[in-house]
C-alpha cells in the first residue's frame, strides 16, 4: 500500500509517504510520472530496500539508485525528468490558468510486476482563491491578480515581478501567495501585447499604478506591501521600495542585483526611468526603505553575481542604520535558479526568451530544489511576522 498525508496539496506543501506490506528486505523501485500543461510526460525512479518492518519511508530512506540519490521525500517530484529532452535544459513549470492542478501517480512494483499504484493531486489556487487579468485600457497595468478567499482577515500584499525573461511567468508564485492567504499580484512589465518589446525605458510609475491597485483590494493591508522581484526585477522591486516608501514597504530578492544595470537586451540606453528621466545605472540607493528585505541567492549563480550583490544590499542597509529586518542567504550548490516555491523539476540551463540564446543558470538540480524547499517557507515565514 502507498500511504499520503496529503494525498491532495498545494503545489509547495510536502508530502510524506509511506510504502507498507512488504517482504523484509524486499527490493521496490518507486516510479512517479506526471505530465505538464504542454502534454510532455515527465518521470522519476527510486529503487529502496524494505526495513525490518517491510516498510518505505522516502523521507528517511537513501535510493539505492534513482533520479536522486539522498534520502528526501518530495525527490520523486523534483528529480522528474522529461520522457524526451535533456533534464537540464527542462523545467515542469506549468501555466496556472486555466490549468489548477496536476496529478502524480505513483507506481511501486518488484521483480518488474506492479505491487500498488497511488495518484496524488498537487494544486496552485487554494479554497476561494481568485484571479482577474489586468489589462492596459482597464486597469493600465498588464498582470494577473490574485485574491485569497471572500472573507479572509487583511494580509500584507505582493506585487511579484519576473525577470529579462520577459512576459510574466511568475502567475503561479502569485496564485500560491494568494493560497496562503496574501493577495498578490503577477505584473508583467515588457515582452506583452501594448507593452515595450524589450526592457527598456520601463517607467517606475508604472509599477507604482500596479501597487496602488493591489493595496486598493479588500483583502490587502495597506501598510505591509512588499515588491518581490527576479533576477532583473529585483532592480525594479529594490527601487519601488526606496523610491515609493510609502507605498512599498520592503522587498523579497531573488538572484538580486544591487545596482541598476543597462537595457536588455541592448544595445540601449536605460531599463527603468522616473518622472520622465533615466534612471542612473550604479548602486541602488537603499536610505528609504520602509520594511523587511530578503534576498536570496546562489551561491552557484552563473548568470551574475548575485551573492556578491545580496550581502552588499544587506552591508548597505545595515550602513544606512535601516531598523527593519534584513537578510541575505546564500544557498550552496544553488544557481540563478534559486526560487520560488519548491518540489517542481528545473534545469540548470535555459534559453533565454528574448534573445534566443542558450544560458547557463548554474548550481546542480538537486541544490536548487534544497534551496527553494528552504527559502520559500522563509518568504512565507516573512509575511506571517507581517500579519500581526
Amino acid at each position: 500500500m502507498i500511504e499520503a498525508d496529503a494525498p491532495t496539496a498545494p503545489v509547495d506543501r510536502p508530502v510524506h509517504l509511506h510504502i507498507g506490506g512488504l517482504p523484509p528486505g524486499e527490493e521496490v523501485t518507486v516510479d512517479a510520472q506526471a505530465v505538464d500543461w504542454q502534454g510532455q510526460q515527465w518521470g522519476a525512479r527510486a529503487v529502496f530496500r524494505a526495513d525490518a518492518h517491510g516498510l518505505v519511508a522516502p523521507d528517511t530512506a537513501r535510493p539505492r539508485s534513482g533520479t536522486y540519490q539522498d534520502p528526501d521525500g518530495m525527490g520523486l517530484f523534483w528529480s522528474m525528468a522529461p520522457r524526451s529532452g535533456d533534464p537540464e535544459s527542462s523545467s515542469f513549470f506549468p501555466r496556472v490558468s486555466p490549468q489548477h492542478s496536476y496529478d502524480v501517480t505513483l507506481t511501486v512494483s518488484a521483480h518488474g510486476h506492479p505491487l500498488a499504484t497511488r495518484t496524488l493531486t498537487r494544486t496552485w489556487w487554494g479554497p476561494g482563491v481568485s484571479s482577474r487579468t489586468l489589462s492596459l485600457a482597464t486597469d493600465r497595468v498588464c498582470g494577473e491578480l490574485f485574491l485569497p478567499a471572500p472573507g479572509t482577515p487583511r494580509h500584507p500584499a505582493v506585487l511579484v515581478l519576473g525577470g529579462s525573461e520577459g512576459g510574466n511567468g511568475e502567475t503561479p508564485t502569485a496564485a500560491l501567495l494568494a493560497s496562503h492567504g496574501y493577495p498578490a499580484l503577477a505584473l508583467g512589465y515588457f515582452g506583452l501585447p501594448g507593452l515595450p518589446r524589450t526592457l527598456e525605458n520601463i517607467p517606475l510609475e508604472y509599477f507604482a499604478t500596479a501597487a496602488r491597485l493591489l493595496a486598493a483590494q479588500p483583502g490587502t493591508d495597506p501598510a505591509h506591501l512588499l515588491a518581490m522581484g527576479y533576477s532583473r526585477g529585483s532592480e525594479a522591486a529594490l527601487l519601488l521600495a526606496d523610491d515609493y516608501p510609502d507605498l512599498v514597504h520592503g522587498a523579497v530578492l531573488y538572484s538580486p542585483s544591487a545596482q541598476v544595470n543597462g537595457a536588455f537586451p541592448g544595445p540601449g540606453t536605460t531599463a527603468w526611468t522616473k518622472d520622465g528621466k533615466a534612471v542612473a545605472q550604479g548602486p541602488i540607493a537603499l536610505d528609504r526603505i520602509s520594511g523587511p528585505v530578503l534576498a536570496l541567492a546562489g551561491a552557484d549563480d552563473r548568470l551574475w553575481p548575485s551573492p556578491l550583490w545580496a550581502r552588499q544590499i544587506v552591508r548597505e542597509l545595515d550602513d544606512t542604520g535601516n531598523r527593519y529586518p534584513h537578510r541575505a542567504q546564500v544557498f550552496p550548490n544553488a544557481g540563478h535558479g534559486v526560487g520560488t516555491y519548491p518540489y517542481l523539476a528545473a534545469g540548470t540551463r535555459a534559453v533565454q526568451p528574448v534573445t534566443g540564446r542558450a544560458i547557463t543558470l548554474g548550481g546542480s538540480r538537486q541544490g536548487n530544489a534544497a534551496a527553494r524547499a528552504t527559502g520559500w517557507p522563509e518568504v512565507l515565514a516573512l509575511l506571517a511576522t507581517l500579519s500581526h
